[in-house]
């Protein structure tokens, strides 16, 4: 039976993934930084009669991170799999949002999974096998308002994972990057509600009535789940996964401008930025940003 340990579990896609693993057979271990807020993965859990063990986990914090790790060693041994899932939404624009709030993202999105993989690798490297999964976002390949902050700490996990994944090849490690699109998360609805006319910048109202009309047809939770369960069982192997239907065509888009045509399109009046996204996406973008300010 192999071993997995999943970060960020209390909700979302770490929940979801921790079960799609739990029901494959494995033995899970679901980290989170409060494990009262379990209640919804213990209960299916339970009815399910699932192999799945809910462990404190902060990875903000050294000691944290090492302790259950080495507890989860000892008591179980090789672990085969590690699921950088944790991570916290920061959205606004570069002058609104405080320091504290992007050495706070920065902290778990990035240093966050650095630890784990810091504490676990040399076990990995010594059995000469296992699999790091990353969690990211194509905002860790697309940078643009509001998203700053939130998609600098996701750019940051995309080149150490790179990096990494080109040092333990030799050891038979497997290192792989997922990027979903907008999923539907809390994290998503904060940003699609977070709008409305609060910023100057108009990049940051607007931005919301995107994430609002992509949510009104929403990827769920449990299709990035799958897709890291397909990653961990295959044999084969790449380094990014675009997860979602919006996913590709975000990054081929990207792809396909210039870096100055991308930021004079984000610069755009209101009128020709709405129509554009209406024309390559079908989402109307205006029509839900309006409607969350009713």
């Amino acid at each position: 039976m192999k071993t997995v340990i999943i970060t960020g579990t209390s909700k979302g896609i770490g929940l979801e993934t921790a079960l799609a693993f739990g029901r494959e057979g494995y033995r899970v271990f679901a980290t989170m930084r409060n494990p009262g807020k379990a209640v919804s993965l213990r209960e299916k859990v339970e009815n399910e009669s699932l192999n799945v063990h809910i462990a404190q986990m902060d990875v903000d914090s050294d000691d944290s991170v090492k302790n259950c790790i080495n507890a989860i060693q000892k008591e179980h041994g090789q672990i085969d799999v590690l699921i950088n899932n944790a991570g916290i939404e920061c959205h606004g624009s570069i002058e609104e949002t405080d320091l504290s709030k992007f050495k706070s993202v920065m902290e778990t999105n990035y240093f966050g999974p650095l630890r784990c993989i810091k504490h676990l690798l040399p076990h990995m490297r010594n059995n000469r096998s296992g699999c790091i999964i990353n969690v990211a976002s194509i905002a860790g390949k697309i940078a643009n308002t509001p998203l700053g902050a939130y998609g600098a700490s996701k750019f940051a996990l995309e080149a150490i994972s790179e990096a990494l994944a080109q040092e333990v090849k030799q050891f038979n490690i497997r290192v792989a990057i997922v990027e979903p699109g907008i999923i539907d998360t809390k994290m998503a609805r904060d940003v699609a509600q977070d709008g409305a006319g609060r910023s100057i910048y108009m990049q940051v109202n607007r931005f919301s009535g995107l994430f609002a009309a992509s949510l009104e047809t929403p990827t769920q939770a449990s299709s990035v789940a799958d897709k890291i369960l397909e990653i961990a069982k295959s044999e084969s192997w790449q380094l990014r996964y675009p997860v979602g239907p919006d996913a590709v065509p975000f990054l081929n888009w990207r792809a396909s401008m210039t870096d100055e045509e991308w930021i004079t399109w984000n610069a755009a009046t209101d009128a020709d930025w709405y129509k554009s996204v209406q024309d390559l996406f079908g989402l109307d973008a205006r029509k839900a940003q309006k409607s969350l300010g009713s």
